[in-house]
């Protein structure tokens, strides 16, 4: 749905002409190379592999890149732009938008100026498919709970353990793995560890996860048996940062997924306010009765309310003011408002809101994990507790 339509206008942030263009050269990307797709995708279980290096060509990935390793040094607004030109249009089984927002960042912010010149122009391109590792199969929002090991092992590491739900998983070949370089140290021992899957030996896809939703989403088992990593694919100069890091990029991750959520819902807003209005039952349009106009009258005030907040935490994250607390607000309250929108819309189709072919019925398998990745929502409302 239109920012019009809800009534929210453009923030001064946005009010950039390259943004609008790379947001309509997104648009425009998703419009001819994902939309024709997607029923496809969902049923092979992950997007073609050659969508990368299109996209790579478009230069559409990575666009906070700095300039000086070939990116055009965009900030947290382009990346918004990426989501809303790609998932506003009902494309959710790429993760192009963990790629580009959540993996390559952990790159410039902490890598060396070797590690970003060597790994960054082949994310930029499509060559590099990126993953982040963090989920284990007993170990999910708890990360010092983690079991796999990175130990020194002469000039590299040995990398040892599994991972689980991992988005990109079944074609990344550069993943980011959170490792325990020190087991003894607990959250101090941990490190982020980065393996270039096409030059070891010792790592293997599990299965693709068979999901309630996102079924075009490649989510992946991964396996490392012994995986031998040179020393300089520790990512940063020095063992034990990992969790730090992790902490320190994962407010950015979470107001992602609550974007992710407000333009599901304007989405899910415009299908069914089309739908109401040309479906008729007992002689007159469905939107004639009551019930629907009070339905999507109180649907489209909390729209209204998660894009301006969500709107005010992007503009904190560009100035670098965003914390955890409230990256958890948005996050939380904002998928659930998802869930509960996204629900009444499928009521409000009626028989055809169940029905595969509608749209409706996608968003409402895929909007569900909304609550539960990046750190459930019940953890998210303890990381809030915690500043009262």
């Amino acid at each position: 749905m239109p920012r019009e339509l809800i009534g929210v206008p453009e923030p001064e942030w946005a009010k950039d002409e390259a943004l609008q263009l790379y947001q309509d050269s997104c648009r425009a990307f998703a419009e001819k190379e994902c939309l024709p797709h997607n029923e496809r995708w969902e049923k092979q279980g992950e997007v073609d592999r050659e969508i990368w290096n299109k996209a790579g060509a478009a230069g559409l990935l990575v666009p906070g890149c700095p300039e000086e390793y070939g990116g055009a040094g965009g900030d947290y607004r382009f990346d918004a732009a990426f989501v809303e030109g790609v998932h506003g249009h009902g494309v959710e089984s790429w993760g192009a938008a963990l790629h580009n927002s959540i993996v390559a960042p952990y790159i410039w912010h902490y890598g060396t100026d070797e590690q970003k010149q060597r790994w960054l122009p082949k994310l930029l391109s499509g060559e590099y498919v990126g993953a982040i590792a963090m989920s284990e199969p007993a170990a999910g929002s708890d990360l010092q709970g983690i079991k796999t090991t990175a130990l020194r092992d002469g000039n590299g590491y040995r990398v040892n353990g599994s991972k689980t739900f991992i988005t990109n998983g079944g074609q990344a070949n550069f993943i980011i793995v959170v490792s325990k370089t020190d087991p003894a140290e607990g959250a101090r021992g941990t490190s982020l560890m980065i393996v270039e899957t096409d030059e070891v030996e010792g790592f293997r896809r599990g299965r693709k996860l068979d999901k309630v939703g996102l079924k075009g989403q490649d989510t992946s088992e991964l396996f490392f048996d012994d995986v031998h990593i040179p020393a300089e694919n520790l990512l940063g100069t020095e063992e034990g940062q990992g969790f730090f890091q992790l902490m320190e990029q994962l407010p950015q991750e979470r107001l992602q997924i609550a974007l992710q959520g407000v333009v599901m819902i304007e989405l899910a807003l415009k299908e069914t306010i089309a739908y109401v209005k040309e479906r008729h039952a007992f002689g007159k349009p469905v939107i004639a009765y009551q019930n629907t106009q009070f339905k999507l009258s109180e649907a489209k005030t909390e729209a209204t309310v998660a894009r301006v907040f969500v709107d005010h935490c992007i503009e904190r994250l560009i100035k670098k003011e965003l914390d955890a607390a409230t990256a958890s607000m948005a996050k939380y309250w904002v998928t659930d408002l998802q869930n509960k929108i996204v629900d009444e819309c499928v009521q409000l189709h009626g028989g055809y809101g169940f029905m595969n072919e509608y749209p409706i019925a996608r968003m409402w398998r895929d909007a569900r994990v909304q609550r539960i990745y990046g750190g459930t929502n019940e953890i998210m409302k303890l990381l809030i507790s915690r500043t009262l």
